[in-house]
């Protein structure tokens, strides 16, 4: 399958927007003072593992994603860079 430049940089994008979000809310889920994240004693909640689970799984799909775009990138790259100087590549 080809990917075209701006799906392949949509790809790339859509992975690193995902690791800037997930990991400013694991921050923001870590340092939570509400109750909702820890208990009273300091213990992790039920709240706290799901969307800790959440976040993990956005992660791996994140970087499942946008190492496709990067990828089609590449590929891309190379696809013209071989127009350009003929088979042999020089």
């Amino acid at each position: 399958m080809k990917l075209s430049r701006p799906v392949s940089w949509f790809l790339l994008a859509f992975g690193v927007w995902s690791w800037f979000i997930w990991v400013t809310f694991v921050k923001n889920l870590w340092a939570d003072g509400s109750g909702l994240a820890f208990d009273d004693a300091g213990d992790p909640t039920g709240y706290f593992w799901v969307h800790l689970l959440l976040a993990v799984t956005s992660f791996l799909l994140g970087t499942a994603v946008g190492v496709v775009g990067f990828r089609g990138l590449r590929a891309l790259r190379r696809e013209t860079h071989g127009q350009t100087h003929g088979p042999t590549g020089g």
